[in-house]
């Protein structure tokens, strides 16, 4: 069932039901729990997994991948990251690069920023009219449902983070030796734009979410947001019957 979300209701900081010495021991466990189910995913070939990370710039994408999947076998996982379109990519259907990247059963893909990149983008910079943009969401809605009947587990993130936590993170970009290759000048337009794409992102999960909820990650302390999202992955696919097959041996 589709739920209402309101980001300015959901706050950016951690919940106070864990703390970070809690956390970092949980996130030993849950990664053992993955690193389980992958290997029984891969094994029965029944599912394919597709994790979905949305965010604004800073969110902590890229670290979200790093911490939270350091315990799966690279065999039987992938990861996309989508940027702006290419000449070929933007000649096809806006879908097209995206369908061609998606898991076969028994693997787990991630993609950091997806399709919703391709209603983010024409909402903030107003390069599609919102009816455009709205039917856009509607294609997206029947191609996940037609992931779904192909037993493609889905999970979709969003890093919620703010505006202030925002700053920070550009600052240390633009001065940290280790983050300076991070640094792009168009990212200073995108931080200042922040309740545009808050806005964007609601108008994203009012339309998006007839198949697959989304999961709002407050995401101002990196700790917090890899474990939340571990824990969400590891609760998730344990509903499934994800097992070993079972191999009649004479």
């Amino acid at each position: 069932m589709k739920k209402h979300i309101d980001l300015d209701k959901i706050s950016t900081l951690p919940t106070k039901k864990i703390n970070k010495e809690e956390a970092d021991v949980e996130m030993v466990k849950l990664t053992e729990q993955l690193t389980d189910i992958q290997d029984k995913l891969y094994a029965q070939n029944k599912y394919a997994v597709l994790i979905i990370i949305q965010g604004m710039d800073t969110a902590g994408k890229d670290s979200a991948v790093k911490h939270v999947f350091s315990g799966v076998n690279p065999a039987g996982c992938n990861v996309k990251s989508f940027k702006i379109p290419t000449e070929q990519e933007r000649a096809h259907h806006f879908l097209w690069r995206i369908s061609k990247e998606c898991p076969a059963k028994g693997m787990i893909k991630i993609f950091n920023r997806s399709h919703y990149e391709d209603m983010v983008v024409p909402l903030v910079n107003k390069l599609l009219s919102k009816n455009d943009i709205e039917e856009r969401g509607h294609e997206i809605n029947v191609f996940e449902k037609g992931l779904l009947k192909n037993n493609t587990i889905i999970m979709k993130f969003f890093l919620h983070i703010s505006h202030e936590e925002q700053l920070e993170r550009l600052a240390e970009r633009k001065t940290n030796p280790n983050k300076k290759w991070k640094y792009q000048e168009g990212d200073v337009k995108d931080v200042a734009r922040h309740n545009q794409f808050k806005n964007a992102y609601q108008f994203i999960f009012e339309k998006c979410a007839n198949n697959v909820n989304w999961y709002v990650i407050p995401a101002d302390k990196k700790w917090y947001k890899n474990y939340a999202i571990l824990h969400q992955i590891v609760k998730t696919l344990s509903h499934y019957d994800i097992d070993y097959p079972k191999i009649e041996t004479k």
